[in-house]
């Protein structure tokens, strides 16, 4: 599988399921130079241990930007050479939910972003909406803006994947 003449694609799966590791296998044969813009902050050393992890996963051979919240900055500023691995929009939500920023004006300006982004962009991000409907206010909140958020992506998206027990299931685009 591969990204085809996509300039955006949309990895989707659940907690665990291999869409980081499926997005960073399409980015490497993408044999562009690798911009990594990662979204978690280290918040716990569970966390800590994770963010570790995926670095070793990743390998050496990447641009990292650590950037929880002006993801669209880090995109803009990327050569037209390069391609970008976002991961992850979920964590990106939970920072700007947390910091009480306008999830619906930082959405909006990476959609714009999106539309016309300066390189190919591999977008990853959960699918919390099969689950339970949550029992308190803000947790529902985060599951409407990420329902939201992931239906946009995926309208601008030319290639959209989700991965079920790191099997890659194609939604649209090539294949």
């Amino acid at each position: 599988m591969n990204l085809g003449n996509s300039k955006v694609c949309l990895v989707l799966g659940g907690a665990q399921s291999g869409k980081s590791l499926f997005a960073e296998n399409l980015i490497i044969q993408s044999s562009r130079p690798r911009r990594y813009i990662a979204t978690a902050q280290a918040w716990d050393s569970e966390m800590e241990k994770k963010i570790a992890a995926h670095q070793v996963q990743r390998g050496l051979g990447w641009t990292t930007c650590e950037t929880p919240i002006d993801i669209v900055d880090d995109i803009r500023a990327a050569d037209q050479s390069e391609i970008i691995l976002l991961d992850c929009i979920t964590l990106w939500l939970t920072n700007l939910l947390m910091a009480k920023h306008s999830i619906e004006r930082h959405s909006q300006l990476l959609l714009n972003t999106l539309i016309n982004p300066p390189c190919p962009i591999v977008i990853v991000s959960n699918e919390v909406g099969q689950g339970i409907v949550p029992d308190n206010s803000m947790s529902r909140a985060f599951v409407k803006h990420q329902g939201n958020i992931n239906q946009k992506l995926a309208e601008i998206a030319q290639q959209v994947i989700f991965i079920t027990a790191g099997l890659p299931q194609i939604l649209k685009g090539p294949k």
